[in-house]
């Protein structure tokens, strides 16, 4: 005999479960962002996105920031650009979130860059590197990679400190690649190397066939490539084993664990650009590896610890504003010096990292060595027989 009388009950409850929800919101500090949990950059998104998440635990059993708990809203970009484009509007005009913090890499970085300055949103952006973004007067975009084009120096300095000259550059024709392919070739120069071949090859390429032809003919001795997708790396070593290709060094932009772990014996001694190991000494690196271990049963990569050292600098530069509004924290994150479990962190006026280099590692008996730069190095170099 109630019936009647709830349509007046649904309507009462409305506004309070409204209410309800707004006060939850007002009660957390919302962190939006888009991650590559499917497709092409998923290998690097996922842990990234763990890296994330993670982050919150540690803020929240801190006490949050603010006194509010902390709450990343994460969607899925599906490493595509359009994707990420449409989260980000929606996440800053839709859902107004507190703050943003960056996608994966150098090309979806790019695509959303535009729309958080529009509207002067703070992004910290965890793995994209490639200087170009940093040089079209955006105000509110932060690094924290070395740059791209760094990222073969390590490789570059070991071949020249083994005397080896006959170079060879294969880069994957997208943003971030490109410029640290551009980047060996320029190192390799300046160190007098003869650089053979340099070359770029569309994303999604199967058959690099023609091109390893081309490296064993001119007896090429080191090939630097850079590419955003792991699959890239594990096709061409593939590819070089079943020709019977041997290299002096072969080093890739990125080391995973899955790239050893699909290649096993083939991935010895090749070498590949990490920007952070769990051997660093830096602060909070123990807690933060055993904790990512124990909860998602693997251990952290650096695109993991990326993550995690970004979130870390946003909430410093939360506590130090003492305040959410984004010029504040602009000109803290402008100002802060400081080491986080990922890297040492500092910028100049247009927010380029300033004071990462990164790190070389080679696999060696399947583990990750750190070999470069010297004053880091956990091991030396082995070559092939």
């Amino acid at each position: 005999m109630y019936i009647k009388y709830l349509p007046a009950v649904i309507f009462f409850l409305i506004p309070l479960l409204l209410r309800a929800d707004a006060n939850v919101q007002e009660d957390s500090i919302r962190i939006g962002a888009s991650m590559s949990l499917t497709g092409a950059y998923s290998t690097q998104g996922i842990p990234a996105h763990n890296g994330y998440l993670l982050c919150q635990d540690h803020l929240n059993s801190e006490g949050g920031l603010l006194g509010k708990a902390v709450k990343f809203v994460v969607y899925d970009d599906e490493s595509n650009r359009e994707r990420a484009r449409e989260i980000y509007e929606k996440l800053i005009v839709s859902e107004k979130v507190d703050a943003v913090m960056g996608p994966y890499g150098s090309t979806l970085t790019e695509a959303v860059a535009d729309i958080t300055e529009n509207h002067q949103m703070v992004m910290i952006s965890p793995l994209a590197a490639t200087s170009s973004i940093w040089e079209k007067g955006r105000k509110y975009l932060f690094m924290v990679l070395p740059p791209a084009e760094l990222f073969l120096a390590g490789l570059i300095d070991l071949a020249d400190q083994q005397g080896f000259k006959r170079i060879a550059v294969l880069q994957e024709d997208q943003l971030f690649p490109a410029a640290a392919g551009n980047g060996a070739v320029k190192l390799a120069e300046q160190r007098g190397m003869d650089v053979l071949f340099h070359r770029s090859y569309p994303s999604g390429k199967e058959d690099f066939s023609q091109i390893l032809d081309y490296i064993e003919a001119h007896e090429i001795e080191v090939l630097a490539m850079a590419a955003s997708s792991l699959s890239d790396f594990i096709r061409l070593v593939q590819q070089m084993n079943e020709k019977g290709i041997e290299l002096k060094m072969f080093g890739t932009s990125g080391a995973v664990d899955e790239f050893q772990e699909e290649l096993e014996d083939a991935a010895e001694l090749t070498f590949g650009l990490s920007a952070w190991e769990s051997t660093l000494s830096n602060p909070g690196i123990d807690r933060f590896t055993e904790d990512y271990r124990h909860r998602f049963e693997r251990t952290p990569s650096f695109h993991a610890a990326g993550a995690y050292g970004s979130c870390q600098l946003l909430a410093e530069a939360i506590r130090r504003a003492e305040t959410m509004d984004q010029d504040r924290l602009r000109k803290e994150l402008l100002n802060l010096e400081t080491t986080t479990v990922f890297s040492d962190y500092a910028v100049d006026e247009r927010g380029f990292q300033t004071a990462n280099r990164g790190l070389f590692i080679q696999w060696q008996d399947g583990e990750k060595v750190i070999v470069w730069p010297e004053e880091l190095a956990r091991g030396q170099v082995i070559l092939s027989d």
